[in-house]
């Protein structure tokens, strides 16, 4: 196991090993012996919590116990399922593993002409033409993509542009998934290639009245295949923004209903794009036709082995053409694996979540069908030493609400992180209070205690959750703790939870 302890020294050096417990928490001291589990105890009795579920449990590295309440409760996890997603993860294919892209063609090449159709070939890399800081900018990637035609010769295109997205195999969104979430941008589904994170920004402004209708212009990506129904209404001041999309892949027609307050300012919303493939071949088409390479023939995408020129057409395309049977004229790479993760973390990104979800499936069942990508998080959750028996696993971002994970398995699942080799550039990749992200937890408490939390926030309708790490204080000879807090089914805001989870977490760090 790596020391927690010498962590953030550990950024330009080397993490020095020691033993911990990859098994079922031990026990060995009361709970009641420390503050925080006397608190705990009390709050959870208070108005806020009464008619909650709340879970919280909290060992040393060594496996003694300093808070434990309802901790084998099962829970919805929200995002706290992202910890157990990017772990898997990264134990697996390990924190220098890329996403790779291929460009390849149909048909041969002569006198600079391609008489056939040019592929993109998605390998579920989630960065392409996202606007995350990590992403390779899109007009450099589309800059090697050119490279690889140039390289061959190829200076017109008699066929179309295809943007193939069947590594990833079933359907892009999660069908225990909300039907609100869908259409939003942190509901947008994946597939085998991507483009923006497959979202699309909208500015949308309040109208004059409470009842008039929201206006809004389309921003980017530009879906001229795309036929969208407004129904967004001006709302009363104080209600904020309650506008949905509601869409799918299987046509490209989509509906925003809901409100937005008329105190709001304009504001860039941001919706589900569930056409990905085809908005990734269509820009790239335009690429190479302003830089003077002709591509007499339109796009496509693939579904169900079967391209799809048109998408207002619901008669079947020509079949696709097998990807081994293409001719391969090179390949690109997406950002590591270790800086994927840390943006999924950071900012509790799903898409990126859900692209570690089905590679997991890919790589270790060759399916990124929901069913194969859970049982390859179970194969892998096991290899680390925390099998997944007691929980239920439905997605990878924690956007389902059938996940169900105790803080008991949270804990044992940190626990035996430590004992991986990753684990150093693990911990790396997560959240600290009054960092990134987390300006507004532990407010209040010493720089020193909060320099020594790491951890995950997870959020939804009557959810709240926070799990990591916290180390030993400078030359102290306690060791590092490992801690899940987790509160379901409250019906109170979230600012009246939260500052109980931050002042369990305070004397969780302020006891070690």
């Amino acid at each position: 196991m790596r020391n927690v302890k010498s962590l953030l020294a550990a950024a330009a050096a080397a993490l020095c090993v020691i033993t911990a417990p990859a098994q079922e928490p031990a026990r060995r001291l009361s709970p009641s012996r420390s503050k925080a589990q006397r608190y705990i105890e009390a709050v959870s009795r208070n108005d806020i919590l009464r008619n909650a579920a709340f879970g919280v449990l909290a060992i040393t590295e060594g496996g003694d116990t300093i808070a434990s309440w309802n901790h084998d409760k099962r829970l919805i996890p929200a995002s706290n399922m992202k910890l157990i997603t990017t772990g898997a993860a990264m134990s697996e294919l390990g924190p220098e593993f890329k996403f790779t892209t291929r460009i390849g063609h149909t048909g041969v090449v002569k006198d600079g002409v391609l008489e056939g159709d040019l592929y993109i070939i998605g390998g579920g890399d989630p960065t392409i033409a996202s606007k995350d800081s990590i992403a390779i900018p899109i007009n450099d990637l589309f800059r090697q993509w050119k490279g690889f035609l140039d390289k061959a010769g190829i200076k017109r295109i008699n066929g179309m542009v295809i943007g193939d997205g069947r590594y990833f195999d079933g359907l892009q969104d999660r069908d225990t998934w909300t039907y609100q979430d869908i259409g939003t941008y942190y509901g947008s589904g994946v597939d085998g290639l991507c483009f923006y994170e497959n979202t699309i920004d909208m500015k949308v402004t309040a109208g004059p009245t409470v009842g008039s209708p929201v206006s809004y212009m389309l921003s980017y990506p530009s879906l001229p295949w795309m036929k969208y129904y407004f129904d967004g209404r001006t709302g009363k001041a104080g209600t904020g923004d309650e506008l949905y999309m509601y869409t799918s892949e299987f046509a490209p027609y989509a509906e925003v209903r809901g409100t937005f307050a008329i105190d709001r300012k304009s504001r860039m919303e941001g919706f589900s794009n569930k056409f990905g493939a085809y908005t990734c071949a269509h820009y790239f088409r335009e690429y190479l036709l302003a830089r003077g390479i002709v591509v007499n023939q339109g796009v496509a995408d693939v579904r169900l082995g079967r391209l799809r020129p048109d998408l207002n057409s619901f008669e079947p395309g020509p079949y696709a053409a097998r990807v081994d049977d293409l001719r391969i004229l090179g390949m690109t790479y997406s950002p590591t694996l270790k800086k994927i993760v840390r943006e999924t973390l950071l900012e509790s990104d799903n898409f990126y979540a859900e692209s570690l979800f089905k590679i997991l499936g890919r790589r270790l069942h060759h399916s990124s069908k929901p069913d194969s990508c859970v049982v390859a998080m179970n194969d892998a959750l096991r290899k680390l030493g925390a099998p997944a028996d007691a929980i239920q696993i439905d997605d990878g971002s924690g956007l389902s609400r059938f996940n169900l994970v105790s803080p008991d398995y949270l804990v044992k699942f940190l626990s035996a992180m430590m004992d991986s080799p990753v684990f150093g550039d693990y911990i790396e990749t997560m959240g600290q209070p009054g960092g990134r992200h987390y300006e507004s937890r532990l407010q209040g408490e010493p720089a020193e205690l909060k320099s020594r939390v790491h951890l995950k926030s997870g959020s939804m309708g009557g959810v709240r959750c926070f799990s990591g790490y916290i180390e030993p204080t400078e030359g102290s000879k306690s060791d590092a703790v490992v801690f899940s807090v987790m509160a379901n089914n409250f019906i109170v805001p979230v600012s009246k939870v939260d500052p109980i989870i931050d002042r369990v977490i305070a004397m969780l760090a302020s006891e070690n």
